[in-house]
């Protein structure tokens, strides 16, 4: 479905919980988000009958994230109802990679795609300080495991000056002997902290950075893929990219809208409005799909963040 920009909506990001097992420093807060009772969370059902919905509007891609989407009881089942359904060609998961090395083996036998993993720092020292006690070495065993079932890789790295800026080439550098994608994402944080525009390194400085130390190769995007400027090192069996929502906004060509773990679906990641979806859940498919035709007819041109300084909870929304 195309929405009133001319923008053609094919890539839904589907929250099924705001649990998460870290509490990185620009997705949440290091107490962690107020707990929520089961009843607030939509059902496996709701959250099928929501995908049905928009696949019936045109969504071909389906990205499962949370919080952690492994830390929910149930969820390899739901993925694999998930890929049944009729029009979805793809089926993506967004995990930080702790709870991988044993979930990896299940997540393919699910049919699931493709992984994105959420990895800011490859010193141990600095992982720990982001995340606030992750485990390295946990993680890099999933990466193993992943390769090892079969799974495609692409690496989430949110570059912040002054903490992990210096490993942008180290990064990088893992793209040249594995088919993975090493993705560079600007700083945003979840809660407007003073200077934090501070820790923001510009796309076009981590362009420049890489550019000094390989020779990049631009890629063309698939009409499913998200909104990374893509480059092949060259010679490297991977890519890599730079994802720019602050310096640089990619509105005019997002595909893609988000509901929430708690039902509510969205636009756009920074935009504070959003439809409560239970209230068409409770009536069935149809109204579902109507209520999801409304969020992409009302899709803004761009977002303005910058100009509104609005914090949000990424955590609760979905990455």
């Amino acid at each position: 479905m195309n929405d009133k920009h001319g923008r053609n909506i094919n890539y839904l990001r589907l929250s099924v919980t705001d649990r998460c097992n870290l509490r990185c420093c620009y997705c949440m807060p290091a107490e962690g988000v107020p707990s929520c009772s089961h009843a607030d969370i939509l059902r496996y059902e709701d959250l099928l009958c929501i995908a049905e919905a928009a696949a019936g509007l045109g969504i071909k891609k389906v990205r499962v994230t949370g919080g952690e989407p492994l830390v929910r009881k149930g969820i390899y089942s739901f993925l694999a109802e998930l890929g049944s359904i009729s029009g979805i060609s793809e089926i993506v998961v967004t995990t930080n990679g702790l709870l991988l090395q044993d979930a990896a083996p299940k997540l393919k036998s699910a049919g699931v795609d493709r992984l994105n993993v959420s990895l800011d720092s490859l010193d141990p020292r600095i992982y720990r300080r982001i995340t606030r006690g992750g485990d390295l070495e946990q993680v890099l065993a999933g990466l193993d495991a992943a390769e090892s079932a079969g799974l495609r890789l692409k690496l989430n790295m949110v570059v912040m000056r002054g903490i992990n800026d210096h490993e942008i080439e180290k990064f990088a550098a893992l793209s040249l002997e594995s088919p993975w994608s090493v993705r560079f994402i600007e700083y945003m944080p979840s809660t407007l902290e003073s200077q934090w525009q501070s820790r923001m390194v510009p796309g076009s400085e981590i362009f420049e950075n890489l550019q000094q130390r390989f020779r990049l190769l631009p890629v063309a995007k698939s009409r499913l893929c998200g909104p990374a400027r893509s480059y092949r090192i060259m010679d490297a069996v991977g890519t890599v990219g730079i994802v720019t929502p602050i310096s640089d906004h990619f509105c005019s060509d997002c595909n893609r809208i988000r509901v929430t773990s708690r039902g509510r679906a969205k636009s756009c990641l920074l935009s504070r409005k959003s439809l409560d979806l239970r209230p068409a859940l409770d009536q069935g498919l149809t109204q579902v799909r109507e209520a999801l035709s409304f969020v992409i007819n009302g899709k803004a041109h761009r977002h303005h963040f910058m100009e509104e300084q609005q914090g949000f909870q990424m955590s609760c929304i979905g990455g």
